[in-house]
């Protein structure tokens, strides 16, 4: 399949995690928590019984992932609270920065000229999420907390990149982020949530179904679908692409929360500059590689 078309199956669930959070009754560290357990038993167990490879990677290397799993990790604790206190649109808008912020990440942590398009595109993101902001002042906090899961999201796939180009296996390089990630989760959730551990057994009725499907289908699936394409294609471009996931994630919303009755009409055209920028990457990319 077209890594292209397979960048968008990603983009469809992770805007199906919003949703899902949103359908779950648990506050956002007992969902990060769960989640990233679950996550992190079913990739070590699918490679260990299915693929027959080891999951040792070394101290240094091993320890690296863990501590890319603690971003992933603050980068979905702080993703799933903008789900709780706002809703599933600004969230995902809120999101959306993410092109902004690896314009700068990726150089930087590649070592590699910033590219004049990428900034250029991202501050069209950035404007809309002004526009957005500005008539949306009820959705500040969330919005902001959105905003700052998507600068936690430029970091980690720039180093996933580099690690699966040096020939790490996606499921494996899974398993230890979600030991990373479900470590910074266990470790604040007594700070974070007023229950304090006990707040894990709070699970009931649908929320395990919800909470099955966001760890097996939307992480280990996703998650290693995302490393994957990262040896074919740019981080940029993956975050680029992950833009698409507020307009996918909004019109899901609409259908079952009715969350547009609650939006601004501004809140649109901002998702709309947004859109613009995806649709104009592409062609950018295209004539800087002319000669």
């Amino acid at each position: 399949m077209n890594p292209y078309l397979q960048l968008h199956l990603l983009v469809v669930l992770l805007a199906m995690t919003a949703i899902l959070g949103r359908l779950m009754t648990i506050t956002a560290p007992v969902i990060v928590t769960w989640r990233t357990f679950l996550a992190a038993l079913a990739a070590f167990a699918w490679v260990v019984s299915m693929r027959r490879k080891r999951l040792w990677f070394g101290w240094r290397k091993s320890l690296t992932l863990l501590g890319i799993g603690v971003i992933l990790g603050l980068h979905w604790l702080a993703f799933f609270a903008s789900v709780k206190i706002s809703n599933v649109s600004v969230c995902l808008v809120g999101l959306s920065t993410i092109s902004l912020f690896t314009a700068f990440t990726e150089p930087l942590l590649e070592k590699r000229p910033i590219r004049s398009f990428e900034v250029l595109l991202g501050i069209i993101v950035l404007g809309g999420i002004f526009l957005i902001a500005g008539f949306e002042r009820g959705h500040l906090l969330g919005l902001s907390l959105g905003i700052l899961s998507a600068f936690l999201a430029a970091i980690f796939p720039v180093l996933n990149r580099r690690y699966v180009n040096q020939g790490g296996d996606p499921l494996t390089m899974v398993g230890w982020e979600m030991v990373g990630a479900c470590a910074i989760s266990l470790g604040l959730l007594p700070w974070i949530e007023s229950e304090g551990y006990s707040a894990l057994l709070s699970l009931h009725g649908l929320d395990w179904l919800w909470m099955l499907i966001l760890a097996l289908v939307c992480t280990v699936f996703g998650h290693g679908l995302h490393i994957h394409l990262l040896r074919r294609i740019s981080a940029y471009a993956c975050n680029l692409a992950i833009n698409f996931e507020p307009i996918y994630g909004i019109a899901i919303a609409s259908l079952l929360f009715h969350e547009h009755r609650e939006m601004h009409p501004a809140f649109y055209l901002g998702a709309a500059a947004i859109l613009v920028a995806n649709l104009l990457h592409p062609w950018f990319e295209k004539r800087s590689k002319l000669p």
